[in-house]
């Protein structure tokens, strides 16, 4: 009896890493989508969806076999027909894929575009990360000015700053382009080669693998082993030391709080150039003082970065490109710390009591009608009694009721019930809306 008690217990249990996202909290993730759509979408981004599932080999052949993600992180399946598939552990490489798929080079280039939806990776599950996360993403595909860059991070950032998670600060480097990195991957491995006893076993591995993660490890051994390591910055070629400056005057330009974190290199194979993280600004800017760090335990709200080396992975074909997104889930999770409402014109004025079933009937014709003007109305139509509605109009703390009863129904009339006064009149059907408008106001 007591393991079928275990079993019904986990039965009703989401899996691990996974979570539901309940009405008190859906409204916040609607509000943070919301704002990011309606300034991505004054800056040009048009709206895109690519399928939850995606080829397994996409993946590898452009995140890395290497990475975190393809070693560690995938859900794979195979299907009955032989395929391999996984669930997108990423936005940007199925974007990708559909810009090649469906020829849009052939569009006024760069083409902008937004998307939004739910990603999956199977990481250890912790604060304000799962392994089902939601995250809202943008792509500039086909431009290689630094202009770019100061788009898609301005745009992350102003949509922080209106959702009232600000403030906020970026971290910013550059990984050059390929020329570059072989010379700072030689140096990276001399450096290395001499501490490598002090590692974590996962990093043993990466220095022989891909030496770039070296500098991700958050392990306390390994992070204090990185403060002497050589500094890509060091190491850019003339057109990256170029483009990354004028990235930066981007930012200088726009108010955009930054500093260089030299180490900072992101976990997939496709960046190059510019990459970026963006974080809560938890201390305060003195004066005289240099920018300051955000703490290593802090969880970035979001992030990105230039890939101007992803369409030639997956075809022949060159296209620079550069991208970024929010982690949904954490930018809401600050938001609730915050104590943040979500504003919704959804909250009801107005709650609708009928009593009979011919005032049940009439009173879908009527809420049509405020639903038209945009005034939003409660109700409870599987409750009979006016008691039980008005308790309910009650708990809702809406300014009105309106009740409408056989006798109603009759005279093609309605009560207007002030929930403060209880000062009570009966109008006309035809009126009740523009009178309801009349008062909210």
């Amino acid at each position: 009896m007591a393991s079928k008690t275990k079993k019904q217990a986990i039965l009703i249990q989401s899996p691990k890493g996974m979570h539901d996202i309940l009405p008190e909290d859906y409204e916040l993730y609607q509000k943070v989508y919301e704002k990011a759509e309606e300034i991505s979408e004054y800056y040009g981004f048009s709206p895109i969806q690519t399928p939850h599932l995606e080829r397994t080999e996409l993946f590898g052949a452009s995140l890395g076999e290497t990475s975190d993600i393809i070693e560690k992180q995938m859900y794979t399946l195979r299907t009955t027909g032989g395929n391999h598939l996984a669930l997108r552990p990423e936005g940007t490489v199925g974007v990708m894929r559909a810009y090649l798929e469906h020829g849009m080079h052939t569009l006024p280039q760069p083409v902008m575009l937004r998307y939004k939806g739910s990603f999956f990776r199977h990481e250890r599950p912790q604060k304000g990360r799962y392994r089902e996360f939601q995250q809202f993403g943008l792509e500039i595909i086909n431009e290689e000015k630094a202009s770019a860059e100061a788009i898609v991070i301005k745009i992350l950032t102003l949509t922080l700053e209106e959702l009232g998670a600000g403030p906020i600060i970026v971290r910013i480097n550059s990984l050059g382009d390929k020329d570059c990195k072989a010379g700072y991957r030689k140096d990276l491995l001399s450096y290395y080669r001499k501490k490598i006893n002090g590692l974590c076993k996962s990093c043993q591995k990466r220095y022989k693998t891909n030496p770039l993660r070296l500098l991700d490890c958050k392990e306390e051994g390994c992070a204090e082993i990185k403060k002497e390591a050589p500094q890509m910055i060091n190491y850019l070629c003339n057109p990256c030391k170029q483009h990354f400056k004028e990235v930066l005057e981007f930012l200088d330009s726009s108010g955009i709080p930054y500093f260089l974190d030299t180490y900072l290199v992101r976990g997939l194979d496709y960046y190059s150039r510019t990459v970026f993280e963006i974080f809560k600004d938890s201390k305060k800017k003195q004066e005289g003082e240099a920018e300051n760090e955000v703490e290593e335990t802090q969880i970035a709200l979001g992030g990105g970065g230039r890939y101007d080396y992803l369409a030639k992975m997956l075809s022949r074909k060159d296209f620079p490109a550069i991208g970024g997104g929010l982690g949904v889930d954490r930018v809401v999770q600050l938001l609730k710390e915050k104590d943040a409402k979500a504003k919704t014109n959804k909250t009801p004025k107005v709650f609708f009591v009928q009593l009979g079933s011919a005032a049940k009937h009439k009173s879908l014709d009527i809420m049509e009608k405020f639903r038209k003007t945009h005034l939003s109305v409660a109700q409870s139509m599987g409750k009979d009694s006016l008691k039980g509605q008005m308790k309910i109009a009650d708990k809702l703390n809406v300014p009105y009721a309106l009740i409408m009863g056989q006798k109603e129904v009759m005279e093609e009339s309605i009560i207007i019930h002030d929930m403060n006064s209880r000062a009570q009149e009966t109008v006309s059907v035809d009126k009740v809306v523009e009178i309801i408008k009349q008062k909210i106001k």
